[in-house]
């Protein structure tokens, strides 16, 4: 009775906040250059890598923007090409894993949940995800699936594990041509008009950027709002997948 209490609950929820697009800037801390995403909306979440040498201090900066900011965690691709440092990967024992998600969130402070960043290999394997996810229910900090592959059981495991958690619907700049993100970018909005949500991440390339800058002012005139990331997880909906329909 109360499971279904909450779903209702939930599902009223996404009804009353209709047409919500929400964007997550990965990759931030890369490079200095990417302080230039600071003059996006503050309601725009930024995914700070970690072990950078602007982590820290761009996470200090979101925060004082009243800007949410999530651990970009670096997991183990099927490619095995092109790894951060910090890495987690598939063979790591559950100290090993627990280890470097500590020293990682120690280098985000203020981060308030965690996608990763790549990841292909590891979000398929159930053991090192439910480390994973046992962490950040520790942590008390919520998940976000990238969705590198198709396979993914990383927000089936956060859901049995108790973390709130949702994922991504739409890459914006996987393509970084300015007609291309205009196509994913109305892809959103039409994903967000159907379900009432839609979650879009993207990186802070110079197109990206401009595009952002120009097109967001526009979102009010469509009928939709620019959440934050923490608004699709009220605290009594942790254990219940946000519905969505590509």
């Amino acid at each position: 009775m109360r499971f279904l209490i909450n779903f209702l609950l939930l599902v009223a929820s996404v009804s009353v906040q209709s047409s919500q697009i929400v964007l997550i800037m990965d990759d931030m801390g890369n490079k200095p250059q990417d302080a230039e995403a600071f003059s996006l909306p503050e309601n725009i979440a930024f995914a700070i890598l970690p072990n950078k040498a602007l982590s820290k201090s761009f996470s200090e900066k979101a925060a004082k923007q009243q800007r949410e900011v999530i651990l970009h965690m670096p997991m183990e691709s099927l490619g095995g090409v092109n790894q951060e440092e910090g890495v987690l990967l598939s063979t790591m024992s559950a100290t090993a894993i627990i280890g470097r998600l500590q020293k990682a969130l120690d280098t985000v402070p203020n981060a308030i949940g965690l996608n990763n960043h790549m990841g292909s290999k590891f979000t398929q394997l159930s053991f090192p995800l439910s480390v994973t996810m046992e962490f950040l229910l520790e942590k008390g900090l919520f998940f976000v699936d990238s969705r590198t592959t198709r396979y993914s059981k990383a927000q089936r495991i956060a859901q049995q594990t108790g973390v709130p958690n949702t994922m991504r619907h739409v890459f914006l700049d996987h393509v970084v041509e300015l007609e291309e993100i205009e196509i994913q970018f109305n892809r959103l909005i039409e994903l967000a008009k159907k379900n009432g949500y839609a979650v879009g991440i993207a990186h802070p390339h110079p197109e990206t950027l401009h595009f952002l800058q120009g097109h967001l002012p526009a979102l009010e005139k469509q009928q939709i709002t620019l959440s934050k990331l923490s608004d699709l997880f009220p605290k009594y909906t942790a254990s219940i997948p946000l519905l969505f329909k590509d």
